[in-house]
């Protein structure tokens, strides 16, 4: 069961106690991909309701008859790409995500807005790292940049292969991410998120030579952060640039 999804079942329980304590208490809890259900009965003992969504039909069923009989559970059967998680109201999303769909499934659930509580993810590692990095550091990108402006990332514990049924290839993180209250992204954050990418277009450049072809060099070099490259810029200045560069609210006439 699981395996043909590419999923890595999570056994050790001091490292599934430590997800369930980042996530509870909580009144409602979104749990992804649930497996055979070891991190669901710890996140039953601590959640008013946990709502299921797993991908594999097997796997559903064996959660129907595990849990037969417990009110607090719904399980779903789906995709969880394809499913709406603002029809359960505000709730805590965890999920030890499978690699290749963590970034979709982040982006998904930031997307919930003010009804996201808060997000637990088991994910790689290296990801992991890039979502948490500072400016001024190896990791910071893109990644980092796109969750950062909704959410605030902390690594909760690093978890080894050897917690793993059958043991993944790559060291693991606990990531959580609590939503930004304030100084929220614009209701449509594409342009935004489009322009963050230009200023990454080639990472080892100056924003000069990353803005200007688009902007003009007249409106882009004297910009006081114009000689520096992305991966050393905050969110802050992020967002001061946009307002200058493209916000037509902004843009003198």
């Amino acid at each position: 069961m699981g395996q043909r999804l590419g999923q890595h079942f999570l056994h050790r329980r001091v490292y599934l106690e430590k997800i369930a304590a980042a996530a509870c208490p909580a009144r409602t809890v979104i749990e992804i991909g649930p497996g055979k259900g070891a991190l669901t009965e710890l996140l039953l003992e601590g959640a008013e309701r946990v709502i299921a969504v797993e991908l594999d039909p097997e796997l559903v069923s064996y959660l129907l008859l595990k849990f037969a009989g417990n009110p607090k559970l719904k399980v779903v059967s789906g995709d969880i790409l394809a499913t709406d998680l603002t029809q359960w109201g505000p709730a805590i999303v965890v999920g030890n995500l499978p690699y290749y769909i963590t970034s979709p499934v982040i982006e998904r659930t930031l997307a919930m807005g003010r009804l996201l509580e808060r997000a637990v993810f088991l994910i790689q590692k290296e990801v992991a790292e890039r979502i948490a990095a500072k400016p001024g550091t190896r990791d910071y990108g893109f990644l980092t940049v796109a969750t950062q402006l909704f959410a605030e990332p902390k690594v909760v514990v690093k978890v080894p292969p050897s917690a793993f049924t059958p043991p993944p290839k790559v060291d693991s993180a606990v990531i959580s991410l609590t939503p930004r209250h304030h100084g929220d992204p614009p209701t449509d954050p594409a342009p935004l998120l489009a322009f963050i990418g230009l200023c990454f277009r080639q990472k080892r450049k100056t924003l000069r030579n990353n803005l200007s072809p688009f902007f003009g060099h007249d409106r882009v070099d004297p910009l006081p952060e114009a000689s520096l490259r992305a991966e050393q810029i905050t969110l802050e200045q992020f967002r001061h640039l946009y307002q200058l560069l493209v916000d037509p609210r902004l843009i003198p006439a």
